[in-house]
């Protein structure tokens, strides 16, 4: 398969190195000039993905035409926020037809728009898919065993791409539920900021627990209000994304939640971070669709209401805590 993989941060580096060990042609197209000289002289990505070797048959270039020329399928490994910018730049070079996957999490910032609806609509003609799951690029760099799920409407060439990305280290798991994939990859970002910020207040086990279990209820609500097929919202891209992001130490959104949870700023938070949270935006877009569809999301408010209107995290742990006596039901 001949692959370009657009975008050369910690998980497009790591998706590269994924296609050239599975014996794949590969480009990966950066940004700036200057980081594909330093790939090119050192080997490996030591801003995103340090310590990683980038294996010597990884085309990496920032000139669009050469990463895209020839491709067979290219994945784009860019921010929800700088998704439809960086597509625009590829328009004149993608070969009609091939297959687009978005590795990306998230919505785009002012138009509330899934990924697969940014690809369809800066790149018309071409079935577009989302890789979704619980899969750090740090992980999946250094060959750790990761699940992940591949979601389109074209199952014919996704299960090509299913068998192509498949190697003993990386499980590809195949769906037609793309609406659904697409917002689990989004709304447990917002999850994963309320489980940072109740690690950073300082509670344990327990209420991090309660903040997962009752974020999958949100997460299933939500995804039967949209038209999402329910059991996605209980697989890898639903609970095993949640679970990882609200858990790890590698996951950005529960790191921006731990430190809130602690009394930083969330400005001078994101002022200081290289890459991107995608819950931050995430979760002003998230709190609109909730109330354009009528679905109860306390949890995602709550983080709604500590990001975008500056409540305090411990009084909205309280309003949580005290809300009525009800049922355990979805």
């Amino acid at each position: 398969m001949r692959a370009a993989v657009i975008g050369a941060g910690s998980w497009g580096t790591a998706f590269a190195r994924l296609l050239a060990l599975a014996g794949h042609r590969v480009a990966l197209w950066a940004r700036r000039a200057s980081l594909v000289e330093v790939i090119r002289k050192t080997g490996e990505n030591p801003e995103y993905l340090p310590g990683v070797a980038v294996p010597p048959g990884v085309r990496v270039t920032s000139d669009p035409e050469e990463a895209a020329g020839g491709a067979e399928v290219i994945f784009f490994a860019v921010p929800s926020l700088a998704l439809r910018q960086v597509a625009e730049k590829f328009t004149p070079f993608v070969p009609p037809g091939i297959g687009l996957v978005h590795l990306a999490k998230g919505l785009e910032p002012g138009t509330g728009s899934r990924m697969s609806q940014v690809l369809a609509e800066t790149l018309p003609g071409h079935p577009v898919f989302a890789l979704s799951g619980p899969c750090h690029a740090e992980e999946v760099a250094r060959d750790h065993p990761t699940c992940v799920v591949l979601a389109g409407e074209d199952l014919g060439l996704g299960g090509w791409l299913q068998r192509a990305l498949m190697t003993p280290r990386f499980r590809v798991y195949l769906s037609d539920d793309l609406l659904g994939v697409e917002y689990c990859g989004a709304v447990k970002n917002v999850l994963a900021i309320g489980a940072g910020i109740s690690d950073g207040l300082g509670y344990g086990d327990n209420t991090r627990a309660a903040l997962i279990t009752r974020g999958l209820a949100e997460l299933v609500r939500f995804g039967r209000a949209v038209g999402a097929k329910p059991e996605t919202f209980y697989g890898l891209a639903g609970l095993g994304d949640l679970v990882v992001t609200a858990t790890s130490q590698h996951s950005r959104n529960r790191r921006v939640g731990i430190r809130i949870g602690r009394g930083e700023r969330l400005k001078d938070i994101l002022s200081g971070m290289r890459m991107v949270a995608e819950g931050v935006h995430t979760s002003a877009i998230l709190q609109g669709l909730a109330e354009r569809y009528g679905v109860d999301m306390p949890l995602s408010e709550a983080v709604y209401r500590v990001l975008h209107r500056g409540e305090a995290p411990r009084q909205q742990i309280d309003r949580l805590m005290l809300r009525p006596p009800k049922r355990e039901d979805l």
